[in-house]
């Protein structure tokens, strides 16, 4: 059988304030042909199928429209679905009534039964072939948080100790359904040591407070592969080909900008698992980098003058840009100067990434203001320093002069 791994959709999710309606859905259309022409029986999304966790009735149809196309294109294809951080666990799971007949799996939330104890069966799903029967079983457990996951006394982070005791639980527990030949795959949706994260990932850690970094070690040896979602990059970790991010299948943030966007693909034989291989995900709307490395104003409309000038009308949106740009001090006027360079060009500005030439040496650099001694500093001196942290330069004197007159008059308006 074989079975395709992705996650991290982020339905719904605006990139820098532009919809992304029509990349999402070109990329549900080449999921749907791919499931066809690679013949999979298993589709596995591990996470974040949302990216909010109330998402617009829009994005709530794509998905729903892509799960009915795809089970109608193969009745036999089994789907195994779990929620992530950004989804709503209880609004993922509202539709399993109606997919209770179908080859369809949601899990999101992590049941518990009168007594307070986790209903494992839930969280595992038989693999069947075409006559019905049990090949493999998958863990499918979904972002766990807390209260979800087994309590473990006397741990020093109870997050990484819950999530491993949770694993090998609901491992145990499979074990008495399991006959042999069956392999077990597992899926989660969280932070692994050693994974490397993209910028837009750095925000995603703290949801625990930057301790819920779970190791390997989670996951009982006899899994055979573990199919992890909310790391955005795809990649293997800890050098195990078996526990991998599938990564998510668009670009999340312009740090995301040489990254190859993949699902992995691997068949169940027999009480293992084929190598797994990669299929890279189409591009629809690129992203580009005007310089390529930041460069004074004067260079960088320069480089923007010479995009290309909107063609013929087409449904296809233009590409991102992110305009770098080096700068001594602030330029009031930045943003309007590239937008009226910008004006008739085939591009859709989405960030402008300033960074500051160093004026001063470090040793010139402002003590920090302790809160202990911030009554004690004029507002002047407050901007001086402010100034001076972001600029690494003294404020200039016309500058210095208007910050005066502003103060004055508020100081008028207050008397």
């Amino acid at each position: 059988m074989k079975v395709l791994h992705t996650a991290d959709w982020h339905i719904g999710q605006l990139f820098h304030e532009y919809d992304r309606t029509y990349e999402h859905q070109q990329f549900l259309d080449w999921l749907l042909q791919t499931l066809i022409n690679e013949k999979i029986d298993v589709l596995l999304i591990s996470g974040d199928v949302f990216d909010v966790s109330n998402p617009a009735a829009s994005a709530v149809r794509m998905l729903y429209t892509f799960l009915a196309n795809a089970a109608r294109n193969n009745p036999a294809l089994q789907i195994i679905m779990t929620a992530g951080n950004h989804d709503s666990a209880a609004r993922l799971e509202s539709p399993k009534p109606l997919l209770e007949s179908s080859n369809i799996h949601i899990i999101g939330v992590v049941e518990r039964d009168a007594f307070g104890n986790i209903d494992y069966d839930k969280l595992t799903i038989p693999i069947k072939d075409t006559t019905g029967n049990p090949v493999a079983w998958c863990l499918a457990v979904p972002f766990l948080r807390m209260g979800d996951y087994p309590e473990v006394a006397s741990s020093d982070n109870p997050y990484t100790a819950g999530v491993a005791a949770m694993y090998e639980q609901v491992y145990q527990h499979v074990l008495q359904y399991r006959k042999a030949g069956q392999p077990i795959i597992a899926m989660g949706h969280m932070h692994t040591q050693q994974a490397e994260i993209t910028e837009l990932d750095k925000t995603e850690r703290l949801i625990m407070g930057g301790v819920e970094c779970v190791s390997t070690d989670a996951f009982h040896e006899d899994i055979k592969y573990v199919a992890l979602g909310h790391i955005h990059k795809s990649q293997r970790i800890g050098g195990k080909e078996h526990i991998r991010y599938s990564g998510s299948p668009l670009p999340m943030s312009f740090s995301e900008f040489n990254y190859r966007h993949q699902v992995i693909l691997f068949n169940l034989e027999g009480e293992g698992i084929s190598a797994p291989t990669t299929l890279e995900v189409p591009v629809s709307v690129g992203l580009q980098r005007i310089p390529s490395v930041h460069s004074n104003l004067s260079e960088v409309l320069m480089a923007l003058e010479k995009l290309p000038a909107n063609g013929a009308e087409t449904d296809i949106p233009a590409p991102y840009l992110e305009v770098r740009v080096l700068l001594e001090g602030p330029e009031p006027a930045l943003r309007h100067k590239i937008e009226s360079t910008l004006q008739g060009k085939h591009i859709r500005l989405a960030k402008i990434d300033v960074k500051y030439t160093n004026g001063h040496s470090s040793v010139d650099a402002p003590e920090t203001i302790a809160g202990s001694n911030l009554q004690e500093l004029q507002p002047q001196d407050i901007f001086a320093k402010a100034y001076q942290v972001k600029y690494n330069n003294p404020v200039p004197a016309e500058l210095l002069q208007l910050f005066h007159e502003v103060a004055q008059e508020v100081n008028h308006t207050d008397n």
